[in-house]
């Protein structure tokens, strides 16, 4: 319900931007060019709020068709009644998939326009169960040669002094095991003993693989962390390998709902999960609860500008992801963003309203697909 005195939402826009990436770039079980950004703005007299998702372009058409209705003329202040009312206009077209970006990223938007209406950094609104927020670098894509790959592990290690690393593997879906392992040799050479290694297998391996590949990663390469050592539909597999493995198993980010959470909280050691796809800001806390009465940590995958402030409000945050895609997309396209030096986000020190970012209308322009 909107009283007659609530600031309501007046309009949501929402445009595609396409970014290339700085060089090609692949993973266990894809390869990529470019990223897509589908950016909403909501509005509200002369304040608006700024969400996103990395996804279809498509999404937009669903924040146009069938979300707007039910988050123009709300009262800004109730978030999660839009959320609720955004769920249910989904019924038929589907929550999961490209639904829930779209959903996620209109939630973002109007968490962000509420903590602006406010002059609020959003960290703030939210409160704050601590006040800085670890970071980790990733990139390491499976298409660098070791000279790429050295450079970037040292840029996060010794020029950001982040320390904490993520590289990708399972390179052709587990079939070149011996370049895996090459490199993981090389980025452990590379940033020393001391900084944590991780790596992501992006679901490429089969549950045996994974398994004896992982066996040999904390002991012989002191890897900390094994993300998606098989694919995180099979919540059984995860389960045989977290339980036969020292490195932490770590899934989550395809969660679009809380039982999914729920249930993946039984095979993980770390439970991830993504509010540009999960359902916004909204459900990434609530993901966050299901973690903490399980007794695990949530790390917030991806997209760090997003996750920064939201992540100072839960207790049981165990870090964010600083993928270098995103990095690249958010610095060139916001003033404002958050430096990572030491490994620690400050969201909100400067006492910005909201996420605290500004779009760059020169890349805004540039960055717009033709016809959004």
């Amino acid at each position: 319900m909107t009283s007659a005195t609530d600031p309501v939402v007046e309009a949501l826009t929402v445009q595609v931007l396409d970014f290339p990436t700085d060089a090609p770039e692949a993973d266990g079980t894809a390869t990529w060019s470019s990223t897509t950004m589908v950016l909403v703005q909501a509005r509200s007299g002369t304040a608006s709020g700024l969400g996103w998702t990395y996804g279809a372009a498509g999404a937009a058409s669903v924040v146009h068709d069938l979300l707007a209705d039910s988050v123009v003329g709300r009262s800004a202040w109730d978030v999660p009644g839009a959320n609720e009312a955004m769920t249910r206009a989904l019924r038929n077209a589907g929550r999961p998939g490209i639904g829930g970006f779209a959903l996620s990223a209109v939630d973002i938007a109007l968490w962000d326009l509420k903590a602006r209406l406010l002059q609020l950094p959003l960290a703030d609104l939210l409160g704050r169960a601590q006040r800085s927020v670890p970071v980790y670098g990733s990139g390491g894509f499976t298409t660098y040669d070791d000279a790429r790959l050295e450079g970037q592990l040292r840029a996060w290690t010794e020029g950001r002094r982040i320390p904490r690393v993520k590289i990708k593997i399972a390179e052709d879906w587990g079939g070149l095991e011996h370049r895996d392992l090459a490199r993981i040799e090389l980025a452990r050479t590379t940033i020393g003993p001391d900084a944590e290694l991780y790596v992501d297998a992006n679901g490429g391996y089969s549950v045996t693989q994974a398994i004896r590949l992982g066996r040999r990663l904390a002991g012989e390469y002191d890897v900390r962390w094994f993300e998606e050592p098989c694919s995180s539909d099979d919540l059984p597999g995860l389960a045989r390998i977290c339980a036969a493995v020292d490195t932490e198993v770590a899934a989550g980010e395809y969660g679009f709902t809380l039982p999914y959470f729920q249930a993946m909280a039984a095979a993980v050691d770390c439970l991830q999960a993504d509010a540009t796809r999960c359902g916004g800001l909204t459900v990434w806390l609530r993901a966050a609860a299901v973690a903490e009465a399980h007794g695990l940590q949530l790390s917030g995958h991806c997209a760090p500008h997003i996750h920064a402030h939201a992540a100072c409000a839960i207790p049981n945050l165990r870090h964010l992801e600083w993928f270098h895609d995103h990095v690249r997309i958010e610095n060139a396209l916001f003033d404002g963003c958050l430096d990572p030096t030491g490994g620690l986000l400050r969201p909100g020190h400067d006492g910005a309203p909201g996420l605290g970012l500004t779009p760059r209308r020169d890349v805004l322009e540039q960055r717009r697909r033709t016809g959004t």
